[in-house]
């Protein structure tokens, strides 16, 4: 994804202003992008693609703005010189029936409609459909969300609720502060009756679950599981990295559940069937909390960080608690590896349309098991450990990783790591020599 993001400025703050008004029905929506000028500028892109522009100003003053596929190219009346501050503000008139397809495990996404309302699922360049946006998975801001409901419907976002006004005709205007700075691709803003179900975590940790009415009772048992999920994860990858957490219940045919970042998405169907499936899933999500939420991927072709990781500590979880062992998991991805690398390229060369196909899943959480049977089990927990506390609140990519398996571990590792992420062909599995790869078909 080559023309994720842009260079040029570094943004500080979002302010969405959305004034929700039904379901499929567009709106009026205001984005003001704070941001400071790392060069001087006399113009700027934003990654914003369709919703109808209705205007852009810089620091007030009107500013010229054409499209150009999915950037919206913006001329200041004035250049801002290298290290100014700047504000830009533009108001669009936002469709929240907007979506895009992949061919892969994400399907649809962007704006998701629900029978009353939205949710948005934006990974992997969906943000862009929701607000104008340095839209690059390394590149993160805190985000302010004001968002305007019709009687009877709430609003909810990544983050803390600020607070509620009563507005004319009924409306409630909902304001959430992130807290911490996220992604656009982890940003969630969804609209809906729900009904909010609180309750703590490790430490006192709030935790806030956002239900449809109707699924409240039916979601219940899987949802109480998060408190302890979470204390798993804790023992594993130390404390949580955020200040609240929470499931947002998608009322719809969602193809997956996503890791908005404070507040993960997973379907209804999700947490009303088998309980294994559930805990997977809902551990899957809240791990990612810690890698790839927190610890971001510096770019795309590093996403078998982030999706790696999750499956790995999901499969590790079910293992103890009634799914398939881990060693059985992966020893049928280690079968398949040779077919995965030639259909979907290496764990860590992906293409755009391979990027999260099953290799970044459970192919690279083989790389993850493959590497703790190297340097065993106790060196790998200091190593994992290490990757989420000394990142922490950071981008890094998986030279990095390579590096710092290396030093926690006291060996050089990268003749080790780069054929697994890199090879066209899998590697011997350390300690399992009658472990063999498929042969693979064209």
């Amino acid at each position: 994804m080559p023309l994720a993001g842009n260079g040029g400025y570094t943004v500080r703050r979002y302010t969405l202003d959305f004034d929700w008004q039904a379901p499929r029905t567009p709106f009026a929506a205001v984005a003001t992008v704070r941001a400071t000028a790392t060069q001087a500028l006399s113009r700027f892109d934003l990654d914003f693609a369709g919703n109808t522009l209705r205007g852009v100003t810089v620091d007030g003053a009107p500013a010229a703005a054409v499209r150009d596929g999915d950037e919206l190219v913006v001329t200041p009346g004035r250049p801002v010189p290298r290290g100014g501050a700047f504000t830009v503000r533009v108001a669009y008139t936002a469709d929240p029936t907007q979506g895009r397809h992949r061919d892969d495990a994400i399907q649809d996404y962007g704006w998701v409609p629900t029978a009353d309302g939205t949710i948005v699922c934006a990974q992997p360049d969906g943000a862009r459909m929701i607000f104008p946006a340095n839209d690059h998975p390394s590149l993160r801001a805190p985000v302010t969300f004001r968002i305007t409901t019709p009687p009877g419907l709430s609003a909810v976002a990544n983050g803390r609720l600020v607070g509620t006004d009563r507005r004319p005709g009924g409306r409630t205007r909902w304001t959430y502060d992130s807290e911490q700075p996220i992604a656009p691709q982890l940003v969630q803003m969804a609209v809906g009756r729900f009904r909010f179900v609180d309750s703590k975590g490790p430490h006192g940790l709030p935790v806030r679950d956002v239900v449809p009415d109707g699924l409240v009772t039916d979601t219940e048992a899987y949802r109480s599981l998060t408190p302890e999920h979470l204390t798993w994860l804790e023992q594993r990858l130390g404390p949580y990295p955020f200040r609240r957490y929470g499931v947002l219940v998608g009322d719809t045919d969602l193809p997956v559940a996503l890791e908005t970042q404070s507040l993960s998405v997973v379907p209804r169907d999700d947490l009303l069937g088998d309980r294994v499936d559930a805990e997977r899933n809902l551990v899957h999500e809240l791990t990612h909390h810690w890698t790839g939420d927190s610890v971001a991927v510096r770019r795309w072709s590093d996403l078998w960080l982030s999706e790696g990781h999750a499956r790995y500590y999901e499969r590790l979880y079910s293992d103890t608690h009634g799914g398939d062992s881990l060693e059985d998991a992966m020893r049928a991805a280690y079968e398949q590896h040779d077919q995965w690398r030639h259909d979907e390229g290496a764990p860590a060369e992906p293409t755009e349309a391979t990027l999260f196909k099953v290799m970044r899943y459970d192919g690279s959480a083989l790389v993850l098991y493959a590497l703790r049977e190297k340097v065993g089990a106790e060196a790998f927990d200091r190593i994992e450990r290490t990757w989420v506390t000394r990142y922490r609140g950071r981008a890094a990519g998986t030279a990095d990783f390579v590096a710092l398996a290396s030093q926690v571990a006291g060996e050089d590792l990268t003749p080790f790591l780069k054929p697994w992420l890199y090879g066209a062909h899998t590697p011997p599995m350390p300690g399992r020599p009658d472990w063999q790869v498929d042969p693979v078909e064209d």
